[in-house]
């Protein structure tokens, strides 16, 4: 259930500052479990910048990171972090996100920045993962979002046509192509009852390479900001 670290008197924060209290909460809760031979793995996305930004300030307090994406390697590269392949990385301590949604199982849509695979590969690498965003993402049930699914290109119809007898209505995101290559289908009106069976359905699809649903790899912890409080799950 969620808990509420109470950050003082309501003050007026835009949905930007709300990111960055969230990701300000994630570094307070991470920094003291760091060491010199720690990994940091990174997510994508607007509140995960936020992050990164505020990682940099104690960078001098782990080793490396590992990133799952080309955007937020090379802001991390250039806060002066070092970056590891993950196969490089004998072990992830912490895992940093965002999230599209989520809801109070820590049940998750994410890939709006179109990074879900490799986000998804990291956060299973870690042996904590720390959700961050404002508290607009907090939902009771899941699917208001568009579930971003994962394709390989001559899969796309394929997969668009197994999607709508799951109840979808899948979007071809034209012009976004992730970074292995692959496109992505904004699935809408899917009714997410049970997320664990519908991540392992879709998963099933042949063509798809991942989907959005992070149901199995669920947030181990995560901070939503809001006006007036840091809400723990």
């Amino acid at each position: 259930m969620p808990t509420s670290l109470l950050a003082g008197p309501t003050i007026t924060y835009s949905q930007d500052e709300l990111k960055q209290l969230a990701a300000q909460a994630a570094l307070k809760h991470i920094a003291p479990k760091l060491g010199p031979t720690s990994i940091v793995g990174v997510g994508t996305g607007s509140t995960t910048n936020h992050f990164i930004d505020a990682l940099a300030t104690i960078k001098h307090t782990f080793d490396a990171a590992v990133s799952s994406s080309e955007g937020s390697t090379e802001r991390l590269k250039a806060h002066g972090i070092q970056v590891l392949d993950l196969n490089s990385a004998a072990r992830v301590d912490v895992y940093v996100d965002g999230a599209d949604e989520i809801n109070a199982q820590r049940q998750m849509i994410k890939g709006g920045g179109a990074a879900l695979t490799r986000e998804k590969i990291v956060a299973a690498s870690a042996d904590e993962f720390v959700c961050i965003a404002d508290h607009s993402k907090l939902v009771t049930q899941l699917g208001n979002f568009p579930l971003p699914v994962e394709v390989i290109p001559m899969a796309r119809s394929l997969v668009a046509r197994a999607l709508v007898q799951l109840g979808g209505q899948p979007i071809w995101r034209q012009g976004v192509i992730t970074d292995n290559g692959n496109w992505i289908l904004d699935t809408h009106e899917l009714n997410i009852t049970d997320a664990l069976l519908l991540e392992s359905e879709i998963n099933n699809i042949p063509g798809v390479v991942c989907n959005g649903l992070f149901a199995q790899q669920c947030a181990s912890v995560a901070f939503l900001a809001t006006a007036d409080e840091i809400l723990k799950i």
